[in-house]
């Protein structure tokens, strides 16, 4: 069947030939290792007379992390964002009307929309983005959450059983994050996307904590963070640039695609930090990005360079320029900060 070509804003890594995470070692050999491995690890189950609800867990574990690759992989190359929010936001509310239009909007520029696949929120952004531009990871539950409408029946949609095996694809494959207002869960998801990027088990991409016009949900959570975690000390300056907070979804919207107006993507190769970028800086940036960012480096400067030979893996990522540093692992809220002045530089 023909399909309409994306926007270049809407297309992202080919993740068929990318280690995940970012910083796992570079390989050519195909994946027969990794599978007999797997293979060991059965039979070490087995002799070690595993409990069988300890089987059971793993089992199902597995079996639901295999479907959701495959449901994803076509999918793989477009940009995603990933919209967290209450299931019990009733259409009409300001929240989900926020959510229908982010939606629609993110759908237009090409990307595709994930969510819970349940009511409120998740609805709301997959009635926005249209059940072509929606995937949805429902979860089992015995009251509150059936898939919604707009992605019931749809071969994009996935059902599993344990939150954490949900959790993880809802991370691993976007390339952004709306939080809106929600419960217990939506604040789980938000702030263990926070904790992922702080600690760099996640790749860098934006996150926006959404509120509507009048509201003050993540606005007043903003306040109890910079009070109880950043005034102590638990959190470092920096960090607060691993989020934004808004009441605009034009402004959430932005965050979404200027985070990719110049950067592209990142990986390690060896003990460099590779940004790919989608233009080449100009000599008066780079210049400013060494005087600006030395403080994050463990030695040498900022080079700018082709596509290294460890990444022949990504052929369709050849072309990009790249930003090469020895990174120290550690400042990810400078790094966030890094991305931010790349886009807002000047290119060639």
């Amino acid at each position: 069947m023909h399909q309409e070509p994306l926007p270049s804003e809407a297309i992202g890594e080919d993740e068929l030939q990318r280690p995940q995470p970012a910083d796992e070692p570079i390989s050519t050999v195909d994946s027969q290792d990794l599978l007999q491995v797997m293979r060991h690890t059965v039979d070490r189950l087995e002799k070690d007379n595993t409990a069988r609800g300890d089987l059971k867990i793993l089992s199902r574990t597995l079996r639901e992390l295999r479907y959701a690759f495959k449901v994803f992989r076509p999918y793989r190359k477009r940009r995603k964002v990933t919209i967290f929010g209450s299931a019990r936001t009733q259409p009409g509310h300001p929240e989900y009307e926020c959510a229908v239009e982010l939606g629609r909007r993110m759908a237009e520029h090409g990307w595709m929309v994930i969510t819970g696949a349940g009511g409120g929120i998740m609805e709301a952004g997959h009635r926005g983005a249209g059940r072509k531009a929606s995937m949805g990871l429902n979860i089992m539950l015995p009251f509150e959450q059936s898939a919604n409408p707009y992605i019931q029946g749809d071969a994009k949609l996935v059902t599993m059983k344990y939150f954490f095996t949900r959790k993880l694809m809802f991370v691993k494959e976007c390339s952004g994050v709306v939080c809106c207002p929600g419960g217990f869960g939506t604040l789980d998801e938000a702030l263990e996307t926070l904790t992922l990027m702080q600690t760099g088990k996640q790749t860098m991409m934006p996150l926006v904590l959404l509120d509507s016009k009048e509201g003050s949900y993540w606005r007043d959570l903003g306040v109890f963070m910079e009070k109880q975690l950043l005034k102590t000390g638990m959190i470092s300056p920096e960090d607060v640039s691993l989020y934004k907070i808004t009441n605009s979804v034009d402004e959430a919207i932005q965050e979404m695609l200027s985070f990719y107006r110049v950067y592209h993507s990142l990986r390690y190769v060896r003990d460099r930090l590779v940004f790919r970028l989608q233009r080449k800086l100009s000599d008066e940036a780079i210049e400013n990005i060494r005087e600006q960012f030395a403080d994050i480096l463990v030695d040498g400067t900022y080079e700018q360079t082709k596509a290294l030979p460890d990444e022949s893996g990504e052929p369709d990522l050849a072309h990009l320029p790249r930003l090469v540093f020895h990174f120290n692992r550690r400042a990810l809220g400078r790094l966030r900060m890094l991305i931010n002045t790349i886009n807002a530089s000047e290119t060639v």
